[in-house]
C-alpha cells in the first residue's frame, strides 16, 4: 500500500556513480552525479520479457539519448524512470533503478510523488482542452498553488523556459489545441517545467515536427540542461548526435529455442565516442546504417 506522498522520494541522499555493465566511453570514469541507477533491470509485459538485464547510469545536468531499431525496448526503459509502465495491465519490473540513491521501485514510494520530480514530454503534442494558461497552470494547481500573482509568474517563467512566451503572452486565454505542432510540444513542455521537475524524460519529441521546429525543440534541450537532467528516445541518429552528451543503444536480441525477442542494452558511453569509434560491431552497424 502507498504511503502518503509527502514520504515519497523525500530529498534522497546523492548516490555515487555505479560502475558500467556495459561497455562505458574513454571518459566514463570522471562522470557527474548520478541521477538514475538501473542495475539487471528486466521489464515484463505479462509473460513477456520486453527487456532484458538493462544496466546504466544517467547523469546530472546532461543529454542521455536512448536509439535502437523499433522493437528494441528504448522506450519501455525510459518509462520504466518514472513508473509510467505502472499505468500498463501486467507490467512488472526486476532489478534496481534508484533515483538520486532512493529506490523508484520501493514499497512505500508513491509513483505520484516519483512524477512530480520526473516529467515526461511524449511523441505526440496532447494540449489539454483549456487555454494556454490553464495548459501551464494546470500542475502547480493540483499540487494547491492557487494564488493568481504566484500562477501568473509559474506560466511565464514556463513559458519563457520553453521559447514560447513571446509566440503567446497576448493570447494567453485562447485554447492550447489552435498551436501549430512545434508550439504546441512547447507548450507541452512548458506544463511539464511549470511543476518544476528534476528531470525531463522525452519520447521521441520531435517525430512529428517539421524540421524547424524540431530545430527550435533541440535548441531548447541544449538551453534548459543547465537546470534540468534530460533522456530523449529518438529514432533520429543525426538528433542523437546534436544534442546529446551520452547515448544508449539497444537492440533486438532472439532466441532461437524459443523463437522470442527481448531488448538489450548494447552499448552506453559519451555520444562522440558511440557515433565515432564503437566498442560492439553491432553498435557500428546501426550508427552506420547498415543495419537498421
Amino acid at each position: 500500500m502507498e504511503q502518503p506522498e509527502q514520504n515519497a522520494i523525500a530529498d534522497p541522499q546523492l548516490a555515487e556513480p555505479a560502475p558500467q555493465q556495459v561497455r562505458p566511453s574513454a571518459d566514463a570514469s570522471r562522470p557527474g552525479v548520478a541521477v538514475f541507477e538501473a542495475q539487471d533491470v528486466s521489464i515484463y509485459y505479462g509473460s513477456f520479457r520486453a527487456v532484458t538485464n538493462v544496466s546504466l547510469s544517467i547523469y546530472e545536468h546532461e543529454i542521455t539519448a536512448f536509439i535502437g531499431p523499433s522493437g528494441c525496448g528504448k522506450t519501455t526503459v525510459l518509462r520504466t524512470l518514472n513508473r509510467m509502465n505502472d499505468l500498463v495491465a501486467g507490467a512488472r519490473v526486476e532489478g534496481d533503478v534508484h533515483y538520486r540513491g532512493a529506490s523508484l521501485y520501493a514499497r512505500d514510494v508513491s509513483p505520484i510523488a516519483v512524477r512530480r520530480h520526473i516529467g515526461m514530454v511524449f511523441q505526440k503534442p496532447n494540449p489539454f482542452p483549456k487555454s494556454i494558461f490553464d495548459n501551464v497552470a494546470y500542475g502547480p494547481r493540483i499540487n494547491g498553488i492557487h494564488n493568481r500573482g504566484k500562477l501568473d509568474e509559474i506560466v511565464e517563467r514556463s513559458l519563457r523556459q520553453a521559447a514560447l512566451w513571446d509566440e503567446v503572452k497576448d493570447r494567453l486565454r485562447t485554447s492550447g489545441l489552435g498551436l501549430s505542432g512545434g508550439q504546441a510540444q512547447r507548450l507541452c513542455i512548458a506544463r511539464t517545467l511549470a511543476v518544476e521537475p528534476d528531470v525531463v524524460l522525452m519520447d521521441e519529441p520531435c517525430s512529428a515536427l517539421d524540421p524547424i521546429a524540431t530545430g527550435a525543440i533541440e535548441d531548447l534541450m541544449q538551453e534548459i540542461k543547465t537546470r534540468y537532467t534530460i533522456v530523449i528516445v529518438t529514432h533520429n541518429m543525426q538528433q542523437a548526435t546534436r544534442v546529446s552528451d551520452r547515448t544508449a543503444f539497444y537492440s533486438v536480441l532472439r532466441d532461437e529455442k524459443s523463437d522470442t525477442r527481448t531488448g538489450v542494452l548494447v552499448e552506453y558511453g559519451r555520444t562522440d565516442q558511440i557515433f565515432g569509434d564503437p566498442a560492439d560491431s553491432r553498435t557500428q552497424a546501426y550508427v552506420t546504417g547498415r543495419m537498421g
